[in-house]
């Protein structure tokens, strides 16, 4: 079994995590897969409102006594809701996008104050030499590979140089990674763990329609685009972020455009918003990252934990020594 830092720091087995995944694309069953598996789940707890945070914990710890984590997005987090999350004393709040001038400290102060580990998702080495200065047990380092919001650096740069910027805090490698391969190659540049959520989101337990986990499957990873028209269309301006999204027809219609998107963002978001309820793939956007080209199931979240392990095992034991002479 694969041990590193952060499965003695959180009581875990496997240093397999669950992104948050706001806006709903996370739900208990999820995380508490992940956790009882021996990994960490996360709920995003973007939009969701302090009573649904803590009947999201009570669903989980139905399901399960493992450690997850609470994620919040920082430049849209309210109060009550972060307070609602440290009252249920989960194991780790995890904390990403800050604006530029929100100070990161007192967030990870009230957190170890309650009892929780840190960690805090970044896309650059300024912004986790940050995160380390204000007391994070924990530095996600995020690649542009990923589905979603994300800088411009890839995994293979970024982590490498986090690593080095911030030790011996555990860095946890994020962005492209579906499969053992990415863990072992992960865990060969000096990460403690990975961070997935692409793989995640083409689960049994997730709550996209089917037709969008389809989308993922038939990925060859090459049909994403970084973009800012899903931010545009939904009216949010992400910190220093970009989407990486699939590049469907919706995103083709207003690439270039975006001044004419802008001019029309509330019929343009109507619309967004009835495709996605009817599985509609071309009129929606759908985040996911480059590496749906390495996913060719829809697999229990458990099961993808305990087949990313063994797979990161089986590499690191077998065929890796195998090449030092």
């Amino acid at each position: 079994m694969i041990r590193t830092r952060v499965c003695d720091l959180l009581g875990i087995d496997h240093p397999i995590f669950l992104g948050g995944l706001g806006g709903g694309h996370t739900t208990p069953a999820m995380v508490a897969a992940v956790s009882e598996a021996g990994g960490f789940g996360a709920q995003g707890c973007h939009m969701l409102g302090p009573r649904q945070i803590a009947d999201a914990c009570a669903a989980i710890r139905q399901r399960t006594n493992r450690p997850f984590a609470l994620n919040f997005l920082l430049f849209l987090i309210e109060e009550a809701c972060f307070a609602a999350a440290l009252a249920e004393k989960p194991a780790a709040i995890v904390i990403a996008w800050p604006r530029p001038e929100q100070d990161l400290a007192p967030y990870i102060g009230r957190a170890k104050d309650a009892g929780c580990k840190t960690m805090v998702m970044v896309g650059g080495v300024p912004e986790a030499v940050r995160a380390k200065q204000a007391g994070a047990d924990i530095i996600i380092a995020q690649g542009t590979e990923g589905g979603g919001h994300v800088g411009w650096m890839t995994t293979m740069a970024l982590v490498p140089m986090v690593i080095d910027a911030v030790g011996p805090t555990p860095v946890l490698a994020a962005g492209g990674i579906a499969d053992g391969r990415g863990l072992a190659a992960a865990l060969a540049l000096g990460a403690d763990g990975v961070l997935l959520g692409t793989r995640f989101l083409a689960s049994e337990e997730s709550p996209l329609h089917a037709n969008y986990k389809q989308a993922i499957i038939d990925s060859d990873g090459h049909d994403t685009v970084l973009s800012e028209i899903p931010d545009i269309a939904a009216g949010t301006v992400w910190p220093g972020a970009m989407s990486r999204t699939a590049r469907n027809t919706v995103v083709e219609r207003w690439s270039g455009r975006e001044w004419a998107l802008r001019q029309n963002q509330t019929s343009v978001l109507a619309g967004i918003q009835a495709a996605r309820k009817i599985g509609d793939i071309k009129e929606s956007t759908m985040s996911y990252g480059q590496d749906a080209g390495l996913i060719h199931d829809v697999a229990p979240s458990g099961e993808i934990v305990r087949r990313m392990a063994r797979e990161a095992e089986e590499i690191l034991s077998k065929r890796l020594p195998g090449l030092v002479r």
